[in-house]
């Protein structure tokens, strides 16, 4: 993802993360704690595989050499990039940013009268026919 993609991901954010609209101030949230995680793959194995583990071992984790890892912010992933080497410390080289998960708030169930147990057979489909007479 671009920085372009980005500046659009906050376009609605003002200066200091105040939101445009008067919304809530995000800059309230700089001092809250999180746990940042670089993961570089994940792979499943028996426990008697695991139990035979030792010094040496070699555990294949799905990814190839090269490959974007993941920066997960309390287990979700909000970048991508490659590792590097600083000095003897490694670390990560930000090369994609995730897009945003919105979360859609369930919608309530609609108040039909096919939905209202009281209101009748309770048959959608069933259609009551006026015969002249």
């Amino acid at each position: 993802m671009q920085a372009q993609d980005q500046d659009e991901i906050y376009e609605e954010l003002g200066p200091g993360g105040a939101a445009l609209d008067g919304g809530a101030d995000l800059g309230r949230l700089q001092n809250v704690p999180v746990e940042l995680a670089v993961e570089i793959g994940r792979t499943r194995m028996t426990i008697g595989d695991a139990l035979a583990l030792g010094i040496g071992s070699v555990v294949t984790v799905g990814r190839l050499a090269g490959d974007p890892v993941d920066l997960l912010v309390n287990g979700r992933v909000i970048a991508r990039g490659e590792v590097v080497a600083i000095e003897e410390e490694l670390g990560l080289r930000i090369t994609e940013i995730a897009a945003p998960v919105v979360e859609v708030p369930p919608r309530p169930p609609e108040s039909d009268e096919a939905s209202d147990p009281e209101s009748g057979s309770g048959d959608v489909n069933a259609r009551e026919e006026v015969v002249p007479g």
